[in-house]
């Protein structure tokens, strides 16, 4: 049976200006303005984190772990999530979510987050140096940023299955998740001189399957690196995928996901269809058409679209929640709208895009980049055309284009304001954040599956939190309402 789906996104954030436009510096100002502003200096405990792991066993010849950059500015948030310098951005990764538009919600608090952070940190500089944020994925001079999602499996999956399966779905999603995005940056890219792109990361990936997520990126990562019991559980890493403004775009990439993967779990990878035989080119040059028409040859002979793979992966998941009910993904209510969503979004950049344009952000864009290049006739390749694609990222509400083409809201600002210090309830999350909120001086270092608390005397205390949905306010709540000091909620958990 499939469990709970318990899911986030990490979003490493572009960034632009700061003192000697150094990014590393300017990241690390985003991160630690937050942090005093918020009064949340707790260090990130990195014991227990095994990047080079490899989910097929030993890693191959060609295999490189990631670097873990244990002295950059780094910390831990009350609403449970992580803010940190990831190489040379400022990434937020959401806390643990238990549904699909739980994590959009959370995504989208992240935004706001980095908005804050932005306004505080510019206080402290002049004109000249003002740091601007972008939630985008590359720099436009051929370096690309990630926008990581992250979803629990059952370790009793074998992982040469989560490939067969997922392979078609990341391929071809960008057709409703795509972000868009004006030319290319890599050789091959320019190479096929596109006016517009689905996606900003599709030219970016060269492997099928692998360990790495900076340097010869794969389409499946495998990355076994699971923050929680690793006898029970897989987090399935998923690099593969655009920083989406639509709020709409965010939950169906992580309901149609989650969705699938639920099915895999059940039922096996036989319900879906047959990968592209050339899965990296695939992902290109779907991306590459905004027309849709571009087929692949099949592993199973038959030539479809990225469309054709999304139709056929809607069915599966659509006949899954039908069988099932789907609950490991979320409420029935939920799936539903994952559902009709996913299949509106799908049926609308076929057949009628400007029904779309409010929930694809690709669409959006392409409108408002092919507009402004007829309207001013304009050749495909103009900078300003660039510039445009910048704009619609831009995390400064007042220059925001995204803000301004009529995306459609499904959360409302005081959720997100609320969301933004408090953590959800539903997963382990809870008991972090209000750890973090209540005994931040107790607090010597946190993680995803722990809290190291130092009471002072003696030696210091760790808190393990191996099963994600342990430790939420159901579980503690009344635990930290009768504990006024560390002392007593440590001897409350022991009882």
């Amino acid at each position: 049976m499939a469990i709970a789906k318990v899911l986030g996104i990490e979003t490493e954030y572009g960034i632009a200006g700061g003192p000697d436009m150094d990014p590393i510096t300017a990241s690390s100002i985003i991160v630690n303005a937050y942090a005093q502003q918020g009064r949340t200096r707790i260090n990130w405990d990195f014991h227990g984190e095994t990047p080079e792991l490899d989910a097929r066993g030993l890693p191959g010849l060609t295999s490189f772990a990631p670097v873990v950059e244990t002295h950059l500015a780094n910390t831990v948030l009350t609403n449970g999530a992580r803010l940190y310098v990831d190489h040379a951005h400022p990434e937020y990764s959401s806390p643990e979510c238990r549904s699909p538009l739980e994590a959009t919600l959370y995504d989208v608090a992240g935004e706001e987050v980095m908005r804050r952070a932005m306004v505080v940190a510019n206080e402290s500089l002049d004109a000249a140096h003002a740091i601007t944020l972008y939630k985008n994925n590359s720099d436009g001079k051929g370096n690309s940023y990630g926008t990581h999602e992250n979803y629990l499996l059952s370790r009793d999956v074998d992982f040469s299955n989560v490939i067969r399966a997922m392979v078609p779905h990341f391929v071809s999603r960008q057709v409703i998740v795509g972000a868009g995005k004006v030319g290319a940056e890599t050789d091959h890219g320019q190479d096929a001189d596109p006016a517009f792109q689905l996606s900003q990361r599709a030219e970016f990936f060269e492997e099928v399957v692998g360990l790495e997520t900076t340097l010869k990126r794969p389409i499946i990562n495998t990355r076994d690196e699971p923050h929680s019991d690793a006898e029970r559980f897989r987090r399935l890493h998923v690099i593969i995928g655009d920083a989406n403004l639509s709020q709409t775009a965010t939950f169906v990439k992580l309901g149609s996901t989650a969705l699938l993967l639920a099915a895999l779990e059940d039922e096996g990878p036989d319900l879906f269809p047959s990968a592209p035989r050339h899965p990296v080119r695939a992902v290109r040059s779907y991306s590459l058409d905004v027309s849709l028409k571009t087929v692949e040859i099949c592993e199973d002979g038959k030539w479809r679209s990225a469309w054709d793979f999304q139709d056929q992966l809607w069915h599966v998941a659509s006949d899954y929640a039908l069988r099932t009910g789907a609950s490991a993904v979320a409420t029935p209510d939920e799936v539903a709208f994952v559902l009709s969503q996913w299949r509106e979004m799908l049926d609308g950049v076929r057949d009628d895009t400007e029904s779309v344009a409010d929930r694809v952000d690709w669409v959006a864009k392409w409108r408002i980049v092919s507009g402004i290049r007829d309207r001013h006739d304009l050749s495909d390749h103009d900078a300003r055309l660039r510039a445009i694609d910048l704009q619609y990222h831009d995390l400064r509400p007042e220059k925001s284009l995204a803000q301004r083409v009529g995306l459609r809201s499904l959360l409302q600002n005081d959720e997100v304001r609320e969301a933004v210090h408090n953590p959800p309830a539903t997963t382990r999350a809870y008991f972090r954040g209000q750890c973090v909120a209540r005994f931040p001086d107790q607090i010597a270092a946190a993680n995803w599956d722990s809290v190291v608390f130092d009471v002072g005397d003696g030696p210091l205390q760790r808190v393990p939190m191996m099963d994600p949905l342990r430790g939420t306010a159901a579980l503690t709540k009344d635990l930290f309402e009768l504990s006024s000091t560390v002392g007593e909620l440590l001897e409350a958990l022991d009882r």
